[in-house]
């Protein structure tokens, strides 16, 4: 019976090893959206290259430049999707499957991409949640046509929604604390 127990035991334990697929599929997406970001950039710049064009009537430049605007934003949302994915991929790493030793003995390592523990994993993860948020909300934002008065106050209060959203996620690393100063 003790010989079974011990088998189950192993088998459970080695079942977290099926986390690997989760890690290699989430760097696999990483991968893509870093490199789908990637060529919306160049794309991006090669069409720029008309926007210092004599020629060009000031309402095409004004369409170009708003455009670039919100592309750039797109780019930043993508990189930070990619961020997302890579952090995840190396936190399920770090947590299920062993440490991550060449992260670990490296002085140019952040500290961002060492995961200790679940609750770290998540709270890493919803602060580039929120950036994501935050840049869609500009990115929302620029397309906005504020036609009335409501439109305005509606676009004040989701940005005053971000900035509470900042601060409570700044507090949450112990920064409003009174000795939070000192033990940085």
């Amino acid at each position: 019976m003790k010989f079974l127990e011990l088998l189950f035991e192993k088998t459970l334990w080695n079942g977290r090893f099926v986390v690997v697929v989760a890690v290699i599929a989430s760097m696999a997406a990483a991968t893509v959206i870093f490199y789908m970001a990637t060529v919306d950039v160049v794309y991006l710049v090669s069409h720029m290259l008309h926007y210092a064009d004599p020629s060009m009537a000031v309402e095409a430049r004004k369409a170009m430049h708003d455009e670039t605007i919100t592309h750039v934003v797109e780019v930043v949302d993508g990189y930070l999707l990619a961020t997302f994915m890579l952090i995840f991929a190396l936190g399920m790493y770090e947590l299920f499957v062993s440490d991550i030793d060449e992260a670990r003995g490296s002085k140019a390592s952040s500290r961002i991409l060492v995961i200790e523990s679940l609750d770290d994993l998540k709270s890493r993860l919803a602060k580039v949640i929120l950036m994501i948020l935050i840049v869609t909300l500009f990115e929302e934002a620029l397309k906005m046509s504020l036609d009335t008065p409501l439109d305005l106050l509606y676009l004040g209060g989701a940005i005053a929604l971000i900035g509470i959203a900042l601060y409570f996620s700044h507090k949450s690393e112990g920064h409003g604390s009174e000795g939070g100063a000192e033990s940085h």
